[in-house]
């Protein structure tokens, strides 16, 4: 990972989980796909995405657990690919030898996505709009198709498939990874033993489309963007980082806000008060995050993704029919301060799930995180998520 961009995520509080005692150490692997075609019905040459795995897969390939990642993260799930990295993956807390999700016992993988937002990381390898068209010789740019959540599950399907892997003892992902633990449940009901959605609902309301927008906007504004043609000159990173700072506090919750930075000023002495550079300690901590973050990320993919989050309902069609075809037990993990995905929606999807005649069961997570709590507090719903597995 990007050391910047670490260092930045540190100082904003963002999304870094606790190194654990027993360091997993895992590796980048690439898995290519000839020929790819879309939801839409485009067919892409040559793509690429990463991936990582965690523990061995057994002889008769069935204990294979499948974690799908969110809107800005990639296939780091868990452990370093170095003993020296500052952090190990995202759900480190849960995976690894011993853990709830233990690698001892289960093979764990993770892929990067389609359009993945970290095209700067040397350790995220993803066919987008940024990657070179195979026909033109150029970028695609905006003449990249339009993907769906679907069209990410189907990429993981292929190395399933390729791994021999016909059936998951568990999906499962936070936010955008639970629109595809949903996608997966209801796309390939007879492959997911279990799934296990974890801060989101089952599919994107208009709230979350209109804040998707809100993300969005501020590199649509930006000058540079050029409609999306601005590869070799120069990037739109000036919108990308306002657009990264709306998800990051969106992400969170204002108890987190409050608690962290209260009315502090940026710089002793200067007071907000007396000129309009004079800033409060909360807006400087954001802008600089958001600024680091933007340069190891992509513009243009940050609008595909948005699109493809925005689309989403399970299983296509309506939301009914999507959960209709789910045959899996569910464990939805949320947190009731959660403002991209609130409680409400969560509550809806339960109960569509349970009329369906689906075994449903619901975890609150506590803390002051919100949304990122999906994340930094999952292991609080370690038990629930063992006595799962045990199923």
């Amino acid at each position: 990972m990007n050391i910047r961009w670490k260092a930045a995520l540190m100082a904003a509080v963002m999304l870094v989980a606790p190194a654990s005692a027993q360091t997993l150490l895992t590796e980048k692997k690439t898995f290519e796909v000839p020929s790819f075609t879309t939801q839409s019905g485009r067919t892409l040459r040559g793509v690429k995405v990463g991936w990582e795995s965690y523990g061995t897969l057994n002889a008769d390939k069935s204990n294979a657990i499948l974690i799908a990642h969110f809107f800005s993260a990639n296939s780091h799930a868990a452990g370093k690919y170095k003993e020296s990295d500052a952090a190990p993956g995202y759900w480190d807390a849960i995976i690894g030898p011993g853990k709830v999700i233990d690698t001892n016992r289960y093979f764990v993988m993770s892929v990067d996505s389609l359009v993945n937002l970290n095209t700067g990381d040397p350790n995220t390898i993803t066919t987008g709009p940024a990657s070179i068209n195979p026909e033109t010789g150029k970028p695609y740019g905006m003449d990249f198709p339009i993907v769906t959540i679907r069209d990410f599950v189907e990429v993981q399907r292929q190395l399933a498939d390729q791994l021999g892997i016909q059936k998951f003892q568990l999906v499962a992902g936070a936010s955008m990874g639970a629109l595809q633990t949903f996608e997966w449940a209801a796309s390939y009901p007879d492959r997911v033993a279990r799934a296990m959605p974890v801060i989101a609902f089952g599919e994107a309301d208009a709230n979350l489309i209109a804040w998707l927008d809100i993300w969005a906007s501020p590199i649509r504004l930006d000058p540079n963007w050029n409609k999306g043609d601005y590869y070799g000159r120069t990037p739109p990173n000036d919108g990308l980082a306002q657009a990264l700072k709306i998800v990051t506090l969106h992400a969170n919750h204002g108890d987190w806000a409050n608690k962290t930075f209260g009315r502090k000023w940026a710089k002793e002495g200067e007071n907000p008060a007396s000129g309009f550079d004079k800033r409060f300690l909360i807006e400087t901590t954001l802008d600089n995050a958001g600024a680091a973050r933007a340069k190891v990320s992509d513009a243009n993919h940050f609008l595909y993704l948005v699109k493809a989050n925005q689309l989403f309902v399970a299983g296509g069609g309506t939301l009914d029919e999507g959960v209709k075809k789910i045959k899996a037990p569910v464990l939805l993990i949320h947190s009731p301060k959660d403002l991209v995905f609130p409680g409400a929606g969560v509550d809806d999807t339960a109960k569509r799930l349970k009329d369906a005649g689906l075994a449903v069961q619901q975890v609150q997570l506590q803390g002051d995180r919100g949304h990122l709590d999906g994340v930094l507090n999952i292991k609080q719903a370690e038990g629930a998520i063992r006595d799962f597995l045990a199923k």
